[in-house]
């Protein structure tokens, strides 16, 4: 029998993604195998769904490091020792660099349709409001591969989402985050099922 299909997760605060990957999960409707959570917040919320799931933990505080080198590989050590296939960031709100080895092999979503509203600043209601002021029609969700630049590395899923008049950032945001519970899963699925494909910044998800 082959050796499930392993990921990591990273989060820095409530771990509300990862809380759907676990009932995901649980459901046996993921194909992958949640091997460890690392946070960089020894106060993130979201290390409680981890423990109540039985999922091992790691606390890799980026304040303990002296460099950006020494902190990505302080996060990328022990995915390799845990046999990751795949790191999904959750709510991860620091920027590292991907080592070759992981190449392709790190995702995370953003709560807006890269390349709108992205980049260093660009995080949870800021997002929302930022489309809101701006006057969008339409909003959303980006599963993309992460390099070493914010929200910048290969697209690989986007969900849309309806402005609606009188949205807040609130309810804006809770729209776009059911899509995202359901979009995220599905791109983990396809890629440990081996139906993504890479050529430079064009991916192919295959049903």
């Amino acid at each position: 029998m082959p050796d499930p299909f392993k990921i990591t997760v990273l989060i820095s605060g409530g771990g509300t993604t990862l809380k759907n990957l676990i009932e995901y999960r649980s459901a046996n409707k993921l194909t992958a195998e949640i091997a460890m959570v690392i946070s960089n917040n020894p106060g993130a919320g979201g290390l409680q769904f981890a423990a109540t799931a039985e999922i091992p933990t790691q606390v890799i505080n980026h304040r303990s490091y002296a460099d950006l080198d020494a902190f990505s590989e302080a996060i990328f050590d022990p995915c390799r020792a845990a046999g990751s296939d795949l790191v999904v960031m959750g709510g991860f709100l620091r920027r590292v660099k991907i080592p070759t080895d992981f190449t392709n092999r790190v995702i995370n979503i953003h709560p807006s349709l890269i390349p709108a509203f992205c980049g260093k600043g660009h995080y949870g209601s800021r997002v929302h409001q930022a489309v809101l002021d701006y006057g969008c029609k339409v909003s959303g969700c980006t599963v993309h591969f992460v390099d070493d630049h914010y929200d910048h590395g290969p697209i690989i899923a986007q969900e849309t989402v309806l402005v609606q008049a009188g949205d807040t950032a609130q309810t804006l945001a809770r729209r776009i985050f059911a899509k995202e519970c359901e979009i995220y899963p599905q791109v983990i699925n396809a890629i440990a099922e081996g139906r993504v494909t890479v050529d430079d910044r064009r991916v192919t998800l295959n049903q």
